[in-house]
């Protein structure tokens, strides 16, 4: 029988058979799809830490008290990364830091640079000179004194890099009444998701590495054999262990009974 051995040139997919056995594994990728989710909405909404968003708006005015001319219009869209990275430098963050006296998740140590950085962004809608500042975090109050002092601060250092230009506050930062985050939706959605392509890939791969021949149609395929008869298996039948349904194991070890 050596020569009838199965061998991996001789096996082709059986995509037909994939589908079908992800067709009969639905309910049970499902059900897992939906306990990966609640579990996931469930960790967001009880163990991870709610995160708020405060945003603030500052103009920049160039050009002798503050007149704004077309020119200075057209050169200040092509500063607003200039402005971006001036408020993101080190003396800003530092200066906000020192002023607030902010620490870290520890709070045993002041933050730092790269710390700070993590909690604000800035954005500049396109042909503007208006700058928006964002600060996220876990303490509405601290969000919110955050994106103020750092646009203080920003506001000072333009004026002392960028000589002649000035700030004008467009909108004090809010203090937020409800978290922008975790969003418990998404993250349910996104762990079902990946909990059901997991699912999915676990059964194709059992699929594909089960050589088990079950079928006449097997032994053809695989061991390039014909069948000449199926013996189908008969309600009551002996088990796989040699044992009869309903016999003690005692008597089959007497011999006789079971017989």
């Amino acid at each position: 029988m050596e020569g009838n051995q199965l061998r991996p040139d001789d096996m082709e997919t059986d995509w037909g058979g994939i589908f079908r056995e992800l067709l009969h594994r639905t309910p049970a990728i499902l059900l897992i799809a939906v306990s990966v989710a609640l579990l996931a909405a469930l960790i967001s909404r009880t163990l991870m830490e709610p995160v708020y968003l405060s945003s603030t708006k500052m103009y920049v005015l160039a050009g002798e008290g503050g007149t704004l001319t077309t020119g200075d219009l057209q050169a200040g869209s092509l500063l607003t990364r200039d402005y971006e990275e001036i408020i993101r430098s080190r003396q800003v963050t530092e200066t906000v830091i020192a002023d607030l006296g902010l620490t870290d998740s520890t709070g045993e140590r002041l933050m730092s640079h790269e710390e700070l950085l993590e909690k604000i962004s800035v954005s500049t809608p396109s042909d503007t000179r208006v700058v928006q500042i964002s600060a996220r975090d876990s303490d509405p109050y601290r969000a919110c004194d955050i994106a103020d002092a750092v646009r203080d601060a920003a506001a000072r250092r333009i004026g002392e890099v960028m000589t002649g230009q000035t700030v004008q506050v467009v909108d004090p930062a809010n203090i937020p009444q409800q978290p922008e985050g975790p969003d418990v939706a998404k993250n349910g959605l996104t762990a079902g998701i990946i909990g059901a392509l997991a699912a999915a890939a676990i059964v194709v791969i059992r699929f594909l590495t089960d050589d088990t021949v079950r079928t006449s149609d097997d032994v053809e395929r695989y061991l390039k054999l014909s069948t000449l008869g199926v013996i189908p298996r008969m309600p009551g039948s002996g088990r796989a262990d040699g044992r009869k349904r309903g016999v003690p194991s005692w008597l089959l070890r007497k011999g006789g009974a079971a017989t």
